[in-house]
């Protein structure tokens, strides 16, 4: 395997291992199914899951950059992050 292949595999593996807890991949869904940016209040009220945990897995999702967060004072939106969600969905279908 070349240094760019394996460098593609560390990275496929960051994006899946963000999205492999339950939570994770449904907010990740449910974002997808937004034509806008969900507060995390928003996204809570669609979930049976605290308002601390939700933002726990906002925070890992942001991280992994498979969510974009903004700043809106005094609240933030969350939004999936097509470009990098079509980049991983690439990359499994070349496995």
């Amino acid at each position: 395997m070349t240094s760019a292949g394996f460098e593609a595999a560390l990275s496929v593996a960051r994006l899946c291992k963000a999205l492999g807890h339950p939570a994770r991949a449904t907010i990740v869904r449910l974002l997808l199914g937004q034509r806008r940016s969900l507060t995390c209040g928003e996204i809570v009220a669609q979930l049976p899951l605290a308002q601390s945990t939700v933002s726990q897995h906002l925070r890992v999702l942001v991280r992994a950059g498979l969510v974009t967060a903004q700043e809106e004072r005094p609240r933030v939106l969350y939004a999936a992050e097509r470009r990098t969600l079509d980049e991983l969905r690439r990359a499994l279908a070349a496995l």
